[in-house]
């Protein structure tokens, strides 16, 4: 019975277009569609508007949020076939399409927010976005826009400030294999779950806790199901932001200037929506109303991190190939550069 909907919404978006399909970019995400509230959509709302500006109206975007055309996943292949142009897909849903995504989850890697942009708009930025379009063939790479910031953690049994404390609790993690290595080596129990039934799984006790970052943990309420929020800044995954290679190369030159500024644009709002929100009372300062926030100390985070990076390099050792170990020692050169950066500098 899902299905049916979601064909009708998929023809209904094909139909629009259909007149002039050279021109119309039909972007898909899975997110709320309220570019006040969600980087996702801030990101697609810029980049809708200074495309269809920038054209003077020859490339219009029509937006689908909230999987109105299917899961981020189904958004990936849908990029991949031409039916949709240009897509936000996360870590876990490019991961099946290009395992060599999970280098990016390397534990406790980045100093702060800023490090991050100096990785992704630089040289290891350049290089992910070359070797995604050289896998799969069909895409375009248009940049790495903010999905929230880092990851915090969230538990109903105890705060938690350093390893010990994690012992004995159960957390909801992605069907990331990495994930999962990570919260095992902090000690741990990891539990992979969808997304759909996280808040139920930790109303009900199924799971003790779950990670994401604050936004996110702030718009699903996870607040009125969870005690206590640890600021762990363990991982931060970008959204991959990626167009159909055909239509892409179907633009003109002076069209494709207008694409890349503004993608370059909807990266930057989707990390000023996200430190906006992460500051408001939509986020941390409203978060801490009502739930139990633990900030980690340097030698805290550096017991984490020496007890989960290995773990993840030898899972990267044993699953991914060589080009994935090759990736992950550029993106480790690159972070260390980045980290050891100022603004001053």
């Amino acid at each position: 019975m899902k299905i049916f909907p979601m064909a009708l919404a998929l023809a209904a978006a094909m139909a629009a277009g259909a007149a002039s399909a050279e021109s119309v970019i039909r972007f898909g995400h899975d997110n709320k569609t309220d570019p006040f509230e969600n980087p996702a959509h801030a990101c697609t709302a810029v980049f809708s508007n200074l495309v269809t500006a920038g054209t003077n109206g020859s490339v219009t975007v029509e937006v689908f949020g909230s999987n109105q055309l299917g899961s981020a996943s189904e958004h990936v292949q849908q990029v991949r076939d031409g039916i949709l142009q240009a897509t936000l897909t996360s870590t876990g849903a490019l991961a099946s399409y290009y395992p060599r995504i999970d280098v990016l989850n390397l534990p406790f890697a980045f100093s702060g927010n800023a490090a991050t942009y100096a990785v992704f708009d630089g040289a290891f930025g350049e290089a992910l976005a070359k070797d995604i379009e050289a896998e799969l063939g069909d895409v375009v790479v248009l940049g790495f826009p903010d999905t929230g910031g880092f990851f915090a953690v969230t538990n109903s049994r105890r705060p938690i400030a350093d390893l010990d404390d994690f012992r004995g609790i159960r957390i909801r993690t992605m069907t990331l294999p990495s994930h999962q290595k990570i919260v095992q080596a902090l000690g741990a129990e990891a539990y992979p779950l969808s997304w759909g039934e996280v808040y139920s799984g930790l109303q009900t006790g199924v799971i003790d806790g779950q990670m994401n970052p604050v936004p996110i943990i702030s718009f699903a309420n996870f607040a009125e199901v969870q005690d206590y929020l640890t600021l762990t800044n363990h991982l931060f995954s970008p959204y991959t932001f990626m167009m159909n290679r055909a239509f892409y190369e179907g633009l003109s030159g002076d069209e494709r200037a207008v694409i890349h500024t503004a993608a370059e644009n909807c990266v930057t709002a989707s990390r000023g929506l996200s430190r906006i929100i992460e500051a408001s009372d939509r986020g941390l300062a409203g978060l801490m109303d009502s739930i139990n926030v633990t900030a980690l100390t340097d030698a805290q985070r550096t017991a984490m991190a020496e007890a989960t990076q290995p773990a993840f390099e030898t899972h990267v050792a044993d699953n991914l190939d060589a080009k994935a170990g090759q990736l992950l020692g550029l993106f480790r050169r690159e972070v260390a550069k980045a980290n050891a950066s100022t603004y001053l500098d």
